[in-house]
């Protein structure tokens, strides 16, 4: 069972964990700690931890961004667009939110 330590009472409680994690791996965190990138293992995990949180909130937005515009697309008698033109509008989009944050 994973321990829990309290920092202090105005902090949020950090809570350890154990991995395992393949040779290549740990050598890379070893040498981002090593060239002073991070100053420990676990900063770098959890940098790396921040980017994937991040990457997959970007994939759920466009995943339902492009729900919203099928279900809209079924429910409307009128004009249609073609996929291309919703796939590069929606690519664009997500594009710019991803280089823009």
């Amino acid at each position: 069972m994973p321990s829990t330590v309290k920092s202090s009472p105005q902090k949020s409680s950090i809570e350890k964990i154990s991995i395992a994690l393949p040779p290549d791996m740990i050598a890379e965190i070893h040498e981002a700690v090593a060239s002073g990138l991070y100053s420990s293992s676990s900063e770098a995990i959890r940098d790396a931890l921040r980017v994937w949180i991040r990457e997959r909130r970007l994939k759920k937005a466009a995943l339902d961004q492009m729900r919203r515009v099928w279900e809209q697309a079924l429910a409307d008698d009128g004009e249609t667009a073609s996929a291309l033109d919703v796939f590069t509008q929606l690519e664009g989009k997500y594009l710019s939110l991803a280089g823009g944050s």
